[in-house]
């Protein structure tokens, strides 16, 4: 029997999601550490930026909860994800530009090394959120010298290469969200498929003849004052002339004689 509802909340074990909660935190801590609110000139600009990192996480969340019942939803909050973190990454890029500064380089040294970072595999367990924050506090360990580093333009730049890599990440799982959909369907697909077969399997069985014993066959009146109404008639006809009437509400007229 097809599950009326399909797999979701999965999130936790997603690399996307792993670096998104990265890079929440760590946009959290620059904005504290390098954007102090009495030096933003539009008293905003931390605000937004934090903004924008929890959107690229949470959307990831809700996206893989809501693929239960909408995989359209989950495609559409999984672009969002990506929108939001690009935003994120053009006001690094502005604050880089702010001093004097550029994005470091896709060959430069300390691009290739954050590149080779990453997360080790989650596993679900039956203490599930206590236990991924404590994986998730030793699995970030690696990227804490380059988020804790000084220097605001290692930490922006660092950011910079994380976002870049979790957008693709999420570029990726909208492709692998596309080709899913196409080939199985959404909701509205699942939902026919399941109510189709839960009438097939709620279908009468067929019956054994009253007469002779033998299996009986589904026929349908061609004439006379039961013609359309189906009838269950032996298997043995003509030699056994057996019938029982079909008890399913869309036949519920006596069959032919």
């Amino acid at each position: 029997m097809t599950p009326l509802f399909d797999k979701s909340g999965g999130y936790r074990k997603l690399h996307a999601f792993h670096f998104a909660t990265l890079i929440h935190l760590g946009t959290i801590s620059f904005c504290k550490r390098f954007i102090p609110y009495q030096e933003d000139p539009l008293g905003k600009t931390s605000g937004q930026m934090i903004g924008a990192a929890r959107s690229g996480r949470q959307n990831i969340v809700e996206g893989s909860v809501r693929a239960a019942t909408s995989k359209e939803t989950e495609m559409k909050l999984t672009d969002v994800a990506r929108a939001s973190l690009g935003e994120l990454l053009g006001d690094f890029e502005i604050f880089l530009a702010e001093h004097n500064a550029v994005p470091w380089s896709e060959h430069a040294n300390e691009c290739q090394t954050l590149k080779t970072l990453n997360f080790p595999a989650f596993r679900f367990s039956d203490d599930t959120t206590h236990d991924f924050w404590v994986w998730f506090h030793v699995g970030k360990r690696p990227f804490l010298p380059w988020m804790e580093h000084d220097d605001p333009l290692v930490v922006a730049n660092t950011l910079i290469v994380l976002i870049r890599r979790t957008m693709a990440m999420l570029a990726a799982q909208m492709r692998q969200q596309g080709e899913t959909f196409l080939a199985s369907g959404g909701f509205r697909e699942r939902l026919t498929q399941c109510r189709v077969e839960a009438r097939d399997a709620s279908a009468e069985a067929p019956p054994v003849c009253p007469e002779c014993g033998k299996p009986m066959r589904l026929r349908t009146a061609r004439k006379g004052p039961h013609a359309g109404t189906s009838f269950w008639s032996c298997s043995g006809y003509p030699d056994c002339l057996g019938t029982r009437p079909v008890t399913s509400p869309a036949n519920l007229q006596s069959p032919a004689s």
